[in-house]
């Protein structure tokens, strides 16, 4: 029986000088275990010992080159079977919407880092389930009026 494997995921939003939201998304390498060349969100496994906010931190700065901001609101756990190929894997997710888009380096496992319209980041389709994962986070944004 294969063990269940935690992991987090990021969703940041910054609007453009448009006023356009758009979410910052890593281009995952073509060496990566699943969905190589694909967007994703910026996350991947808790290390033990490590809070799953703690682990959001550290993957986004490993992941984008930036710093999260003081507060990361949570979004949901994602736990439905078969969400990524790699086994089964537990996720939790953190959303925060900023007040500037910073400039992201990719590095780690990411080959690129941008800030994508969102229409278009869930119009390209993204890796794993992010794509119900920045909905999810959109849908808790308006709920809270921003």
């Amino acid at each position: 029986m294969d063990s269940i494997r935690y992991t987090v995921d990021v969703v940041l939003f910054a609007r453009d000088t448009d006023g356009l939201l758009r979410v910052l998304l890593i281009q995952r390498t073509h060496t990566s275990s699943a969905f190589p060349g694909c967007w994703a969100l910026p996350g991947g496994y808790v290390d033990p010992g490590e809070t799953p906010e703690d682990a959001a931190r550290r993957e986004l700065r490993e992941e984008t080159s930036l710093i999260a901001p003081d507060t990361l609101e949570w979004v949901g756990r994602y736990d439905t079977p078969g969400r990524d190929p790699r086994g089964h894997v537990v996720s939790t997710a953190y959303t925060a919407l900023l007040d500037h888009m910073s400039i992201p380096r990719a590095a780690d496992d990411a080959r690129a880092a941008d800030w994508i319209p969102v229409p278009l980041a869930i119009q390209r389709g993204l890796a794993f389930d992010h794509e119900t994962i920045v909905l999810d986070a959109l849908i808790g944004r308006d709920s809270e009026g921003t």
